[in-house]
């Protein structure tokens, strides 16, 4: 395998795995803990305005990571969950310290590193953004 060949190989995987967690934190907040009990957890960490921030937070996790899966806008999802990560490390992991075990920000960390990959390489080959506006001449490729 090539370099070129690893690296689309290296980014599809990351994407996608980083994708489905954030995926699945979405739908555990639309379906696990509900809506109503999102709000309330947000609002016993300090999370500002609970009542606006969970169903936008679960909305973008679920919508994003699906995004993040197939490779579409993934430039623009990725970079809206870095702050939907940072926000969590700060308002509600960090005092925990680092293991998420004990609560910590071990997997937010990781998530938004993995969101800031995407925005910085892109999505790689393997995605519909390059499958859409990869081509050359493009005036969309910047999204790729």
């Amino acid at each position: 395998m090539n370099q070129s060949t690893l690296t689309t190989t290296a980014l599809t995987i990351l994407r996608v795995v980083a994708g489905f967690i954030f995926a699945a934190h979405g739908w555990q907040k639309f379906n696990q803990f509900t809506i109503a009990g999102t709000q309330a957890s947000f609002a016993k960490a300090g999370v500002p305005a609970p009542e606006i921030a969970a169903p936008v937070i679960a909305t973008l996790e679920l919508v994003g990571g699906i995004a993040l899966i197939v490779g579409v806008l993934a430039r623009i999802f990725a970079a809206l969950l870095i702050p939907d990560m940072l926000g969590a490390l700060v308002l509600v992991h960090a005092p925990a310290g680092i293991f998420a075990s004990e609560g910590g920000y071990e997997l937010v960390l990781i998530l938004a590193t993995a969101a800031l990959v995407v925005v910085l390489a892109g999505p790689g080959r393997f995605s519909l953004d390059h499958a859409l506006f990869g081509r050359s001449g493009s005036r969309l490729k910047v999204l790729a």
